[in-house]
This record gives C-alpha cells, sequence and structure tokens, in this order.
C-alpha cells in the first residue's frame, strides 16, 4: 500500500525542501519506487530536480485546478524509482482559485488517488505557511514529517504546526498520523544547537527521529548543481543522515506491518 508522507513546517528556512528532495532518493536506493510531489510555488525542489519551473507550460497547478490529467504531468528524474510531479510559480494563484471549489481541502487528494497506486512513498514538499495548499497537502496524506531546525524559536513553530494537524484531524476528518520530528542545520560544534536538540527530544519523546540532519556546504550547493546529496557527496555526513533517515521510515512501515498482522490474527492480546 502506497504512503503518502506531508513534509512541512509553517516556518521557512528550515531544511524542508532539502529532506523532500533527498529523502526520496534514498527510498529509492533500498528498492522502493517514489513519487515526490512539489506542492510549493516557489518550486524549490522541481529546480534542485534539474528543471526550471518558469520554463514549464504544464505542473501540478494544472492538475489540482482540472485543466489536465496528473499522468500527463509525471518526470522522470536521474534516479531509477524517483519520479516528479513538478510544480511553478502558477500554483500561488491556486489558493485563491480554490477558495469556491467544492472539497477545497481535498483537491490534492483527489489528484494522488488517480496516480499513487504504482508507488511505494509518496513524498509531498508543502509550502511554509498554513494555507489552503497546506491544508490540501495534510488531506492528502497518511503521516507528517515534520523538519525542526535547531534554534530556540523551533518549539513555538512545532506547537503551531501540530495544532493545525489536530484541526485537520477534528474538523476534516482525517486519519492523519506523526511520522515524527527530524532535527536540521545541526552544528555539534554549537551550542544552541545542542541544547534545543535535547529540549526537543525531551519535550516530544518518541517523536523525533533518531537521523539528525547536519548543517552542510554540500547539501547545500547540491541544488545549485542540479543533484541530490546521494551524487553530490554519498560519503559525507549529510548522506549518512538521510540514509539513516531512510531506513527509519522504512522501520515505521515494518512496524506497522506487524501490528496489523497481529491485531488481524489476535497474537496482539
Amino acid at each position: 500500500m502506497t504512503q503518502v508522507i506531508c513534509v512541512t513546517n509553517n516556518k521557512g528556512g528550515v531544511g524542508k525542501t532539502n529532506i523532500s528532495v533527498n529523502l526520496p532518493v534514498f527510498l529509492a536506493d533500498k528498492g522502493k519506487k517514489v513519487l515526490l510531489v512539489d506542492f510549493d510555488h516557489q518550486a524549490n525542489a522541481t529546480f534542485s530536480l534539474g528543471i526550471n519551473p518558469k520554463n514549464l507550460a504544464l505542473s501540478i497547478y494544472h492538475a489540482i485546478t482540472g485543466q489536465i490529467t496528473p499522468q500527463a504531468l509525471i518526470q522522470k528524474t536521474n534516479y531509477v524509482g524517483y519520479d516528479l510531479l513538478p510544480s511553478s510559480p502558477d500554483l500561488a494563484a491556486a489558493g485563491i482559485e480554490m477558495v469556491n471549489l467544492e472539497d477545497r481541502e481535498l483537491r490534492l487528494r483527489q489528484v494522488l488517488e488517480k496516480i499513487k497506486d504504482p508507488y511505494d512513498y509518496v513524498i509531498i514538499d508543502s509550502p511554509p505557511s498554513l494555507g489552503l495548499l497546506t491544508i490540501n497537502a495534510l488531506c492528502a496524506s497518511d503521516k507528517v514529517l515534520i523538519p525542526v531546525q535547531c534554534e530556540y524559536l523551533a518549539l513555538e513553530g512545532l506547537e503551531q504546526l501540530l495544532s493545525t494537524i489536530d484541526l485537520v484531524r477534528n474538523n476534516l476528518e482525517q486519519n492523519l498520523e506523526i511520522a515524527g520530528a527530524v532535527l536540521t542545520m545541526y552544528n555539534r560544534m554549537n551550542r544552541v544547537s545542542r541544547d534545543v536538540a535535547k529540549e526537543i527530544k525531551r519535550n516530544f519523546s518518541g517523536h523525533v527521529f533518531d537521523a539528525i540532519i547536519p548543517r552542510s556546504t554540500d547539501l547545500s550547493e547540491a541544488p545549485k548543481f542540479k543533484q541530490t546529496i546521494l551524487e553530490r557527496a554519498p560519503d559525507s555526513k549529510a548522506a549518512m543522515a538521510f540514509r539513516e533517515l531512510a531506513q527509519e521510515i522504512l522501520d515505521l512501515e515494518n512496524i506497522a506491518s506487524i501490528k496489523n498482522y497481529e491485531t488481524n490474527t489476535g497474537q496482539g492480546d
């Protein structure tokens, strides 16, 4: 069964797109078939994978507004098992255009229902806001992965996002799980990074991935060269962190499969 994971944080500059672009290539490297959905009008994920969003005649905007079937938009990346549903600046208008549409919170979900079956994972790079587009991304997802930058204001933003997730669960009746928080831009030599990491793990015990994405020049420069970190610096600490994160994502599914088996057979009683 396809798992749809929304990578989201209402605060910008936390490494959200870095995770969205790089996590799929490590899942694909482990034999999984992955679709990255760029649902941010800045289209940074699309650009990072070597496609100029300004030159795109058609993008996900045209799919969620019903102008084209999403199958026609999927593009291959340079990596086997890793596809992209690209974005463009046109998406900025969608939040306004969808306001009066029926089921406006479910437009992305309806699009993904048509294309997700061939994939093991669909990763959604959502906008750095809590508007209608982000609500669409959350409603289309099974799980939420939250990048958290290692700085003092991170907890405040995290609590706000968790409140939004609760609103989506309760008011839109979505069975949305929190996969976990991922600490990003970590510098072990920096006291603030160390203190914030400890505080987040203490406050959200059991909901923080072990993998920590370090502050990395290679990771920052990779989009400039239209590369993921696996190609740019496969032996770097950043690549090692993403490899660990991908394994943790796979482990979540293994745990879920065991629980489902025990529930269905009564062995968990």
